[in-house]
């Protein structure tokens, strides 16, 4: 009997934590409410026009803008929106732990860190890197972490640990928007189109990178796996072997080849866990386009 009181007062002693990322993670409202947590939609800027990431806005609209030659423009959620949406669940929950976009890609995890503060430790800021399919990964661990009675601050310590333990590989299908934003000159990008040349770029979490370069989707598919086998051989090797990585597929409205993709790397890495095929987020298809395929490895 004193066991079983034991727990039921551990039980209530728990404190109630609620997670929540941004629309960068690639979780949907409709995921987001059977999860159990909250995902702040992603504002953008269409020729003047505000969106907000799957609320006024689907992946096939914000696509067509794009075919349009459209100005699409990435913003934030704005500090005054941030303060709000704290307050009203802190009503309802002792803490709150919040998954942002990477700082090295998005100014919002600074300013959410700099509110945070006033809040006297009840909200915490993950800053671990992460973007898109990565995030995604960090959102569901953060998950099964609160389900496990972790705090918020163990859960943010927890995050931060494991954040630089990633890497994503993506294989951009087109120059245009490359060149659009200023990443690759015009002639660069006339060049590269002609010979069909596909960019494939690395990020970590800091920044996308140029990686190498291929001449057609097969070479640059056979690149990113050798690539990542190459790292599981050195730098993710322990924890390959603590069986503790997942690996996954993304890409921006060209599906059908990331289906074909996933199955290509489950044979590929038979010892690695799949988790999903996904969208990437907005934020990241604006500067490469449609056409792209990704690969992710995490802890």
């Amino acid at each position: 009997m004193y066991n079983i009181m034991y727990i039921m007062e551990e039980v209530l002693n728990m404190a109630k934590v609620k997670i929540i990322t941004d629309s960068n993670s690639g979780i949907t409202q409709n995921e987001a409410k059977e999860l159990g947590i909250l995902v702040i939609p992603m504002p953008f800027t269409v020729d003047g026009e505000e969106y907000l990431e799957d609320i006024s806005i689907t992946q096939e609209k914000f696509f067509e803008f794009l075919n349009n030659d459209a100005d699409v423009k990435t913003s934030q959620p704005s500090r005054f929106y941030l303060e709000e949406l704290f307050d009203n669940l802190l009503n309802e929950n002792d803490e709150l732990v919040y998954i942002p976009m990477s700082s090295g890609l998005s100014g919002t995890c600074e300013n959410a860190t700099a509110l945070a503060q006033n809040y006297n430790g009840k909200v915490f800021v993950v800053n671990n890197t992460r973007i898109s399919v990565t995030q995604k990964h960090s959102v569901l661990e953060a998950i099964k972490l609160a389900n496990s009675g972790k705090s918020g601050l163990e859960i943010k310590n927890k995050l931060e640990e494991n954040g630089n333990i990633q890497s994503i590989y993506i294989m951009v299908g087109t120059l245009k928007y490359l060149k659009k934003g200023g990443r690759i000159s015009g002639t660069a990008a006339a060049l590269g189109s002609l010979l069909k040349i596909k960019p494939i770029l690395y990020s970590d979490g800091g920044s996308f990178d140029k990686f190498a370069l291929a001449l057609n989707t097969i070479q640059a598919k056979r690149k990113m796996i050798d690539q990542v086998k190459q790292e599981l051989s050195t730098k993710f090797r322990k924890q390959l072997e603590y069986n503790s990585l997942v690996i996954s597929v993304a890409h921006t409205n060209n599906l059908n080849d990331a289906i074909k993709f996933k199955e290509e790397i489950i044979k590929e890495f038979p010892n690695v866990k799949f988790e999903f095929v996904d969208s990437l987020s907005l934020s990241v298809a604006c500067h490469i386009g449609p056409g792209s395929l990704a690969i992710a490895i995490c802890c």
